[in-house]
């Protein structure tokens, strides 16, 4: 039992150090690839399909200035007020869940981004307690421009497609610094499902999520 404790003890240490490491280290350096990435690409090889793996990453100094705008809009209004979790949010959801109304989350930019980064996709008690503790990590260690960076960098935004750069480049034919304000617009209506609704393709219902955080991105700056 000593023995069985002692190793506990270790792993926990080595835990919480490693994890503090590779927060301080994506602090600067580039997210390369992210867990959701891989197991696209397991689930692709695993149906026959070639790997499709679109990623480029590029500062935020160079993305169209509106497109972190048009995420806060469609994700995270009070992105640049909370310190990690939105209670406001989170309350309301949980509102609006016991009044018999839809689920939904109440993650902010940084939870997703912790997700993103270090987790898993599957929803778990695990997750969310380890999503917790990631996202205070990086709301520490991290300015909320890195934190909106990364994000726009490593979110899923289609079929094999992960940040500005890419689906820019795939679906519409320019770079993200030329990304216009509906084209940010577009994409960010999107995020809830990027593999369900299509910036490239948009339904009549996407084309109303884009007027929508349109008209909500006049009242937001970054």
């Amino acid at each position: 039992m000593k023995k069985l404790q002692r190793l506990c003890q270790w792993l926990l240490v080595f835990f919480f150090v490693s994890s503090l490491g590779a927060v301080l280290l994506f602090r600067w350096v580039p997210v390369p690839v992210t867990p959701l990435m891989l197991i696209r690409c397991v689930q692709q090889v695993s149906r026959g399909e070639q790997v499709r793996l679109r990623h480029h990453w590029v500062p935020l100094s160079e993305m169209s200035q509106y497109m972190p705008v048009a995420v806060m809009a469609s994700e995270d209004q009070r992105f640049l007020l909370h310190h990690g979790f939105d209670v406001k949010e989170i309350k309301n959801a949980v509102a609006e869940r016991m009044n018999g109304g839809r689920r939904r989350g109440g993650s902010t930019i940084s939870q997703q981004t912790a997700k993103n980064v270090f987790l898993w996709p599957a929803s778990s008690w695990l997750r969310k307690g380890l999503e917790a503790y990631f996202t205070c990590l990086i709301e520490v260690f991290w300015s909320k421009e890195r934190i909106m960076e990364v994000y726009l960098n490593s979110i899923e935004m289609g079929d094999g497609i992960y940040g500005a750069e890419a689906v820019a480049q795939w679906h519409f034919g320019c770079t993200a610094a030329q990304l216009s304000r509906a084209n940010c617009a577009l994409i960010a209506a999107t995020l809830p499902n990027p593999l369900r609704f299509s910036s490239k393709d948009p339904s009549k219902y996407m084309l109303k999520r884009q007027t929508w955080i349109m008209r909500q991105m006049r009242h937001l700056d970054f």
